[in-house]
């Protein structure tokens, strides 16, 4: 029942999509004025098409730019988890020390200045200081600075994500995984992590929706990622409703699907729980 109504919900999602593209569609061609009663609204439609997306290959242009945004996505998704679980993982040790040495004081220190400095900054200044400023040399590859610059952003908002996950734990279930003769790193790892994960999936889901958005700023680099590629076509078009259109609606079902997935391993998530 659920399964049918989730399928019904997401038909419906989709059903908007395709009322909202045809209403944006009409709007921008009556406010350009093309809409010409002697061809019609699909013929005026359809022509735009073709010159958007068919002339020269220009659908292209999107499917190279996608294919860019996955893979620094994707890249920056595995820095990002990696890094802020263990940004997590230490800060959360050292708040849970009774007696903090100097050690733990620094360790601490240096990872609250980290996150205050990337949380703090615009995404676009921190790509644009690491391409220009730390990465100076003209044959570094674009797309690895994209990564590196989405991925330590990324990891600053995961390790506060996933620290605020463990904090939620109960003391009590460290106490326990202790007496039971695990050492701290043991219990951290089969006791606390997993039901903070559970506790925290949502945020990390919603992380990771942002991040994909937020690689549409990859082309003050000259990265040919999605958004720029529905800029290269208004480019040579003059029209800008269209491609930018479809990169919206590109972008919008890759959340959709993101979404999805997310509910999914939240219902399996809760189903293994039971």
């Amino acid at each position: 029942m659920r399964k049918r109504l989730a399928d019904k919900k997401y038909l419906f999602y989709i059903a908007a999509i395709a009322v909202l593209l045809i209403a944006f569609a009409a709007v921008g061609f009556a406010a350009e004025g093309s809409a010409a009663a002697d061809s019609g609204f699909f013929e005026e439609f359809k022509a735009k098409f073709i010159n958007n997306f068919i002339e020269d290959n220009r659908w292209k242009y999107l499917t190279n730019g996608l294919l860019n945004t996955i893979i620094i996505s994707f890249f920056a998704v595995i820095i990002g988890i990696v890094l802020g679980f263990i940004i997590a993982i230490l800060r959360s040790t050292c708040d849970m020390i009774d007696k903090k040495n100097i050690f733990t004081k620094a360790l601490n220190g240096i990872l609250k200045a980290y996150l205050t400095v990337i949380r703090g900054t615009p995404s676009l200044i921190q790509l644009l200081i690491i391409y220009y400023v730390i990465f100076t040399s003209p044959n570094v590859s674009k797309i690895f600075v994209a990564v590196i610059s989405f991925g330590l952003n990324s990891s600053a908002y995961i390790a506060e994500i996933v620290r605020s996950g463990i904090m939620s734990i109960d003391q009590g279930q460290f106490e326990a995984g202790r007496s039971l003769g695990f050492t701290h790193a043991q219990t951290m790892w089969h006791f606390i992590l997993p039901q903070a994960f559970k506790n925290v999936l949502p945020a990390l889901g919603n992380e990771f929706i942002v991040l994909i958005k937020e690689t549409s700023i990859a082309g003050y680099i000259g990265i040919d990622e999605l958004t720029r590629g529905g800029d290269f076509i208004r480019s040579r078009t003059y029209e800008a409703f269209m491609p930018l259109i479809a990169v919206a609606i590109i972008y919008l079902v890759i959340v959709m699907f993101l979404t999805k997935l997310v509910d999914i391993m939240e219902r399996r998530l809760k189903t293994d729980g039971k």
